[in-house]
């Protein structure tokens, strides 16, 4: 396979772009100041949607008892040698809600990162991590991008998809222009939608439980991309990828569609645009294959990927240690072999700048010696 600089691996990586780690005893790297308030209240701006039954898999619960994703040895022994995943992209325990306190927020996400590089980036290079920033204050979520960028094991830049604005407004230009200085993509991950001050999780309101708000959650994924495009986003960073982790598949072409036709009528009302909405999504866009929609006639869902044109759109997720989790060796069996090997490694090859696959350490299955995450150390709840 070659990858992005024309390098060739011996075989295609297996890379999943979508693995959730808990962090452990975070009042330890917040300032003095936070610390007590961390205690007493997590995140403080509420509960988001709850699934009744939980949002992660008991079969993945590390031996010492321990929270499922707690454990870094044992995900990289019952998850990722068990599959062959060469690298996984950590996405955290969540992401930083909509709240009032700007400099809380910072300071949560700041450690947050610590934490990660810590007890995960320090344990194996196979793991990637992501810069978890406050995309409610552009300006210091800019300065941590910057303070962690020359970290390698940095694969990309990751917020909340509920923002208080769509994000291409001009507000959020310092988060677009600090990841592009460092070469890093930009993703979005749902799970705050509705949670805290962010508005409700729908255009017309409030669901009433958590299935309609996990079935709904395209629809802000829909405007954000929209929004990216029509406000010239991609034309200010020619080079930035955007990443929708988690949001479906099948709402992209009517996106697509529906953008371009409007294009052709209304381009005097967005004159900075040089091509086809389409083209910009297709060129700037990734999204996740979990959780993938899956129609009665296999065909159809081969009839969208096509649409999309896959082989660039689209990466390989598991959704590990959650409830939707996806089996690498049973996602998309029946698709072409070679838009398939795009899907499960190639496209994330040039998205993340992974060359090639890691060094196997010489690791324990597990670390067996952590303790139990509980109460507060979790933050403001379980993510999507």
């Amino acid at each position: 396979m070659t990858a992005a600089d024309g390098a060739t691996t011996t075989r295609p990586l297996l890379i999943d772009t979508d693995v959730h780690n808990t962090l452990h005893h975070l009042e330890r790297y917040l300032p003095r100041e936070w610390q007590d308030r961390w205690m007493a209240t997590g995140m403080g701006v509420g509960w988001n949607y709850q699934n009744p039954r939980g949002v992660s898999r008991r079969d993945v619960m590390p031996p010492n008892g321990a929270a499922p994703g707690s454990d870094p040895l044992f995900v990289l022994s019952s998850h990722m040698d068990r599959y062959g995943i060469d690298y996984a992209i950590l996405c955290g325990p969540g992401q930083i809600p909509l709240g009032v306190d700007p400099d809380y927020m910072n300071a949560i996400a700041s450690a947050y990162n610590d934490c990660g590089e810590d007890l995960w980036l320090s344990v194996s290079q196979r793991f990637r991590g992501s810069i978890i920033v406050n995309a409610d204050d552009p300006l210091g979520a800019a300065n941590e991008i910057r303070r962690r960028a020359g970290n390698p094991q940095y694969a990309q830049v990751l917020f909340a998809a509920a923002t208080r604005s769509p994000l291409g407004r001009r507000e959020y230009r310092p988060i677009f222009e600090a990841a592009s200085e460092a070469g890093l993509p930009v993703a979005v991950h749902p799970g705050t939608e509705g949670a805290g001050t962010a508005w409700p999780p729908t255009p017309v309101g409030w669901p009433s439980r958590y299935m309609e708000w996990h079935n709904i959650l395209p629809t802000a994924y829909m405007a954000q991309v929209n929004s990216l495009v029509t406000e010239g986003v991609f034309e200010d960073f020619p080079d930035l990828r955007f990443i929708a982790i988690e949001g479906g598949v099948a709402w992209l072409p009517h996106l697509m569609w529906r953008m371009d036709k409007n294009y052709k009528a209304l381009r005097d009302t967005a004159p900075w645009l040089r091509r086809l909405p389409s083209e910009y999504i297709l060129d700037h866009l990734v999204l996740t294959t979990q959780p993938i929609e899956e129609p009665r006639d296999p065909e159809h869902l081969a009839q969208i990927l096509d649409m999309i044109d896959a082989s660039r759109t689209l990466m390989f997720s598991s959704d590990y240690p959650h409830w939707d989790f996806d089996n690498p060796d049973l996602v998309l069996r029946d698709i072409d072999p070679v838009m398939r090997a795009r899907v499960m490694g190639g496209t994330a090859m040039e998205v993340y700048q992974l060359r090639e696959a890691p060094a196997r350490e010489d690791l324990p299955p597990h670390a067996g010696g952590l303790p139990p995450v509980t109460g507060s150390s979790l933050g403001a709840g379980p993510i999507e």
